[in-house]
């Protein structure tokens, strides 16, 4: 099947979802990856609803950066990593009950609106930032 048509699958089956935000960008092609699905959403949108591959291609997530809340804005990329998992942590502390009523879904725990916002699997993230951080691939966590 070509690009076109996984394309034309993917729009079919998440579609639906450009009423929360979604907005399916297409194919594109990136250094090192060939033929992603690049889409992008708001900063407040459940990812477990979209998968991290579609019949073979990976989805490549974006978010508008005029989109990010003010616990991720004014980051100082040299010594701040944007995506810390600490900053999704403070962020859904701070607005729980904003974030449950955007999701429609008032009953959400804790962990299910972290997963929800941060790509789709909030403890994987985690592990992730905290091996970066001991690899040097990020700056460690120093809260403001």
């Amino acid at each position: 099947m070509n690009s076109q048509s996984i394309i034309a699958a993917f729009i079919s089956r998440y579609g639906h979802l450009q009423k929360d935000g979604l907005k399916i960008n297409g194919k594109a092609n990136l250094i090192g990856e060939t033929n992603v699905i690049s889409i992008s959403t708001p900063f407040i949108f459940d990812n477990r609803l979209i998968p991290n591959e579609f019949m073979g291609l990976t989805v490549r997530r974006g978010i508008n950066e005029n989109d990010l809340p003010d616990e991720f804005k004014n980051s100082d990329k040299e010594i701040e990593y944007i995506w810390a998992y600490q900053r999704f942590e403070i962020f859904v502390d701070n607005h729980s009950d904003l974030i449950r009523q955007k999701l429609g879904n008032i009953h959400m725990t804790r962990d299910e609106i972290l997963d929800a916002i941060c790509f789709g699997d909030f403890e994987t993230h985690k592990t992730q930032c905290k091996k970066f951080e001991v690899e040097g691939k990020i700056p460690k966590w120093s809260p403001r």
